[in-house]
C-alpha cells in the first residue's frame, strides 16, 4: 500500500513520519530565521495536504502567518517589558509551532494497527512503544469528548470565550473545565485496559492488513525535510 493513493491521501510509513518528526524538532533548534521557521511551516502544510490534511494545512499556514506578522510588529516596536515579555512568548511560539503542526498530522493519519507493526519492525522497546499508541488514540478521543462538551455548554447558555470565562468564571469552570478534566482522566484509564485486552504487551510479533514498508514516497519526504533542515544550518 506504500507509494499509492488512498482516498484520503497518499499512505506514509509511521517511521518516515517520525523521522519527519525528529528532523522538524531539529529545525526549529537551529532555526536561523524567522523567515526559515515560515518557510518550515509551509512544508509542513505540503506534506499535511499530501496526507490528505488540507484544511488542517490551509488554516495552520494562516495561523503562523498571523504570529509572524504579530512577531514581525513587536519586534519593531520600541522597547520595554512588556515588548520583550511578548517577544519572548512568540518566540517560544515559533520553536513549538512546527513542532505541533507535524505530531498533528502524524496523530490524525496513523492508525495504531500500523503504528505497532512498524515499530515491531525496528524492534523498538516496549516501555517507548506502549505510551505513544496510547497517545495515538488518547488525543482523537478527548478531541471528541471536548466537542460534546461544547455542545452541551452551549444548550445551558455557558461560553467557552475568555470573555464567558471573564464574566462568569465560576459557571465556565464548572461546566467546562471540570468535566473535561474528568473525562481526561476516564478516557486514560479506558485505553489502558483496552490496550491491555487486546494484547498489546503480547511479545510475539504482530500482524497487520497493511503492507508496512518504508517505500519511495517516505523516502523523499525525509530527503526534502533533511535538505531542508541542512540548509538552515548553512545559513546560521
Amino acid at each position: 500500500m506504500s507509494a499509492v493513493k488512498k482516498k484520503h491521501g497518499v499512505w506514509f510509513d509511521p517511521r518516515a513520519k517520525l523521522l519527519l518528526l525528529l528532523l522538524c524538532v531539529l529545525s526549529t533548534m537551529f532555526s536561523p530565521s524567522l523567515a526559515y521557521g515560515f518557510g518550515l511551516v509551509v512544508l509542513i502544510a505540503l506534506f499535511g495536504v499530501l496526507c490528505g490534511r488540507t484544511r488542517y494545512s490551509l488554516i495552520g499556514v494562516l495561523a503562523y502567518a498571523l504570529i509572524y506578522a504579530l512577531t514581525v510588529l513587536a519586534l519593531g516596536a520600541s522597547t520595554g517589558v512588556s515588548r520583550t515579555m511578548f517577544v519572548a512568548f512568540l518566540g517560544l511560539v515559533h520553536k513549538v509551532y512546527p513542532c505541533g503542526a507535524m505530531a498533528g498530522i502524524m496523530i490524525s493519519t496513523t492508525k495504531v494497527s500500523e503504528f505497532l507493526s512498524a515499530m515491531n519492525r525496528v524492534h523498538a522497546p516496549k516501555k517507548l512503544v506502549i505510551p505513544l499508541a496510547v497517545m495515538l488514540r488518547y488525543l482523537p478521543a478527548i478531541r471528541e469528548d471536548w466537542g460534546f462538551i461544547k455542545d452541551a455548554m452551549k444548550m445551558r447558555d455557558v461560553s467557552l470565550s475568555l470573555k464567558g470565562l471573564a464574566t462568569r468564571p465560576a459557571t465556565t469552570i464548572e461546566c467546562v473545565y471540570v468535566p473535561m478534566m474528568m473525562a481526561a482522566s476516564k478516557t486514560a484509564d479506558e485505553l489502558s485496559i483496552a490496550s491491555i485486552t487486546r494484547g498489546i504487551e503480547n511479545p510475539k510479533a504482530r500482524t497487520c492488513l497493511v503492507r508496512i514498508r518504508f517505500g519511495i514516497t517516505g523516502l523523499i519526504a525525509v530527503l526534502c525535510f533533511l535538505a531542508y533542515f541542512a540548509s538552515g544550518l548553512m545559513t546560521r
